[in-house]
């Protein structure tokens, strides 16, 4: 099981008094529910995420042993906990309570997973997120849009998951609908879970010889043209971390970002005269002039 804080306070921060406006909209509904009675004003109140939600939430993730999992907001630790005991994950939980950080310890030993975990008394806009493969949160608009920024510069190939909110129109690779007939909040018993996979930045001017890639870059949205001698391909595709699958009916290619090279695998068909090419940015001059018609 899993205790979720649906916004961290950000203590000395502007921003605390309208997130917990907006926390306490949905607080009152779950008053109203019969969630519970109301917090004491100066608590930080923290909502639970059914244990399905949990699960639900590390297998979209595709969590693997040598993943380390990151929450944002672990509460009492329980979907830590749970990606190192069923998925045999690392973990680091960052929570602003002392009290629930130090439950959250006394949890990860009673489940044997002392070892494998960690949690830490942390403000989420001060914690480097770079140490993760995987993160998870459960945190209301607001937060998610404020640390979209950070999000998007991790390694690319890094999974997002988040419980119920999006990160605006930076769209998910996947969503999906879990049952949750002991969710606290809201009048449907369901959850919704988004994935994301943190694209490399591929947008802007490749060169290659007699080729030249001309992308355009809208999150992992990739959309622009290859030029080739007197000819202009269009591209239109998905950035999946650091690859980029070209697919049609007149043939397949896969671009792979490979330090400073883009390097292209596997063409075929329309796109066999790419194979084996490998692109690097163009410079302050750009690529050699090509013969378009």
């Amino acid at each position: 099981m899993r205790s979720r804080r649906p916004i961290l306070e950000h203590r000395r921060d502007r921003r605390v008094t309208g997130l917990r406006r907006g926390f306490g909209a949905l607080l009152l509904l779950a008053i109203c529910l019969g969630a519970g009675p109301a917090p004491a004003q100066d608590e930080v109140p923290f909502v639970t995420s059914p244990h399905p939600v949990t699960v639900a939430m590390l297998e979209l993730a595709r969590v693997q042993p040598d993943d380390v999992v990151l929450d944002l907001g672990s509460g009492d630790g329980r979907i830590v906990i749970a990606a190192a005991r069923q998925f045999g994950a690392r973990g680091l939980g960052v929570e602003l309570s002392p009290a629930l950080v130090e439950r959250s310890r006394e949890n990860a030993a009673r489940a044997g997973v002392g070892g494998r975990v960690q949690f830490r008394v942390q403000d989420l806009f001060e914690t480097d997120l770079s140490v993760a493969s995987v993160i998870t949160m459960y945190l209301l608009p607001e937060v998610n849009l404020q640390l979209r920024p950070k999000l998007l510069a991790l390694k690319p190939g890094t999974r997002i998951v988040s419980h119920d909110w999006d990160l605006g129109d930076w769209k998910p690779e996947r969503s999906i609908v879990v049952e949750a007939p002991d969710k606290q909040v809201g009048l449907e018993k369901h959850s919704l879970l988004h994935l994301w996979i943190v694209p490399a930045q591929l947008g802007g001017h490749w060169c290659a010889g007699e080729h030249e890639l001309r992308l355009e870059q809208t999150f992992q949205m990739l959309r622009g043209h290859w030029l080739h001698q007197a000819s202009r391909r269009p591209v239109d595709s998905r950035i999946e971390g650091t690859a980029v699958p070209l697919r049609g009916a007149d043939g397949a290619a896969r671009l792979v970002l490979q330090g400073a090279r883009l390097q292209v695998e596997d063409a075929s068909g329309a796109w066999s005269a790419l194979h084996g090419t490998a692109f690097t940015r163009a410079g302050s001059a750009g690529c050699p002039p090509q013969r378009v018609q």
